[in-house]
């Protein structure tokens, strides 16, 4: 018994296959899942409790100025996501550290940073626009004599910080300034820096 086989011709084959890359166009941009994205806006807007996530960090000192944070995950819609990580931190040699990582300050920066990369590669992607650079750099100064103790009436942190966002890609220049409104608007580091937070915190002596 003979199997017949059909032949697909060659320009059905590139048809199939151009058709196939705009779909993962569509659905893929900048490296966001706009399908699952917009799945999970649906959700929250249909059960706000789905919205609400729970964040947690167990720091632990391990000598001089380093010290290790542990994450054991996080809960989001009342549900435990496992995702272990640490993170290493340590402090410059001429603030007495060994300086093996980052210190807390560049932490804090970076963590405004990446926040906010995740907004505008999410926020690009559902205005249909396509990236092609993106850069983010935040700096500030700390006068230590506040920290020190030094003088009272120096500010422990930042009196100010800049930032300056590089971007590129297939958008207009009124669309990058309307992406770079709304992510300032809706980024949750760019608001916990630029606001402040209320702060709860207890002593255990053991």
């Amino acid at each position: 018994m003979t199997t017949m086989q059909t032949r697909v011709p060659a320009a059905d084959q590139t048809r199939a296959l151009e058709a196939h890359q705009h779909d993962s166009r569509q659905r893929y941009m900048n490296g966001i899942d706009l399908e699952q994205l917009k799945g999970a806006v649906a959700a929250i807007q249909a059960d706000a409790a789905q919205g609400l996530t729970r964040w947690n960090v167990r720091s632990q000192w391990v000598g001089g100025t380093r010290s290790d944070h542990h994450v054991e995950g996080f809960e989001i819609g009342g549900r435990f996501v496992p995702r272990p990580f640490t993170i290493h931190i340590d402090e410059p040699h001429e603030l007495t550290g060994s300086n093996k990582h980052p210190n807390p300050q560049e932490y804090l920066m970076a963590a405004m940073n990446a926040c906010m990369m995740v907004g505008y590669a999410a926020v690009a992607g559902l205005m249909g626009i396509s990236l092609s650079k993106l850069e983010v750099v935040t700096e500030g100064e700390i006068d230590l004599r506040g920290f020190l103790g030094i003088d009272e009436d120096v500010p422990n942190g930042y009196p100010k910080l800049t930032q300056t966002v590089r971007i590129a890609g297939d958008g207009t220049p009124e669309q990058f300034a309307q992406l770079h409104e709304t992510v300032k608007a809706t980024s949750p580091n760019y608001y916990n820096v630029t606001r402040a937070i209320e702060a709860d915190s207890r002593l255990v002596v053991e």
